[in-house]
């Protein structure tokens, strides 16, 4: 018996690759994580796709709850399903090592993950420097990560990828507005001058799905822009090659 970690894309039930559906179709019980993104459809358009019922896997269940998925893979074929690609978001990792220090047989089906799908922009992906998260300010009054991060890949001349805080089960999305809004509210009590209204800044949303939305510019003008549905993303881009700038003018 086997634990497939199968990632299932970034858009909808079709995103999914013709391995991880032949797969899903064989399994005795599926999970799909809920917390990590979200699809742009609904639980039921994946059960009708896939033929299968599924299993909404929330936080817990993932993460305290590995060791029971794990057992159940000793003596079912299961597939544990994740938005995007399965170690885009480090949490499931732990899954990984769990079924593999268990001697339980793991194979894992890759697919789209916003790590690459900001290629889109036309910023080179070679160039971006570590990845960071804005968390909900509310939350982390006094979070100076993404700030720090961002700094750090600034000097160097590196892009900055910022994944925005969401909670699927109370419906809360952190939007670029927000994104920006807590980088400036950081700003202003580290007085560091990284963050400044005039500077290019890059909003997506929405990436791998038909109607996906970029916008480039000046952030004081990105932030009062209506990116639409969750879920966004933001970049603050390095030091641009001529291509990359000639390729951003399409998203001005």
């Amino acid at each position: 018996m086997t634990l497939y970690v199968i990632g299932i894309g970034l858009a909808d039930e079709k995103d999914i690759s013709v391995k991880g559906l032949e797969i899903v179709k064989k399994c005795e019980k599926i999970y799909v994580e809920n917390y990590t993104s979200l699809l742009q459809c609904s639980h039921t358009n994946l059960e009708k796709f896939y033929g299968k019922k599924i299993i909404p896997a929330p936080r817990e269940l993932s993460e305290q709850g590995a060791e029971k998925i794990v057992q159940e893979a000793k003596k079912k074929n299961i597939a544990f399903l994740i938005i995007g690609d399965p170690f885009s978001a480090t949490t499931h990792i732990e899954l990984f090592k769990l079924a593999k220090e268990n001697k339980v047989p793991v194979k894992v089906i890759h697919n789209a993950s916003i790590l690459t799908a900001v290629g889109i922009t036309g910023l080179q992906l070679y160039k971006f420097g570590k990845t960071t998260s804005i968390p909900f300010i509310e939350e982390y009054p006094n979070v100076e990560t993404p700030y720090n991060i961002f700094r750090e890949n600034n000097l160097l001349g590196s892009h900055t990828l910022f994944l925005l805080d969401l909670k699927p089960d109370q419906n809360k999305f952190m939007t670029i507005h927000n994104a920006l809004e807590i980088l400036e509210t950081i700003e202003s009590r580290k007085k560091e001058n990284f963050i400044k209204e005039n500077m290019l800044v890059i909003g997506c949303a929405r990436l791998g799905a038909d109607d996906f939305m970029i916008k480039a510019g000046a952030l004081k003008d990105v932030k009062n822009m209506d990116f639409g549905k969750p879920p966004h993303c933001l970049i603050i881009p390095g030091k641009l090659h001529f291509l990359e700038e000639e390729m951003l003018k399409v998203w001005k």
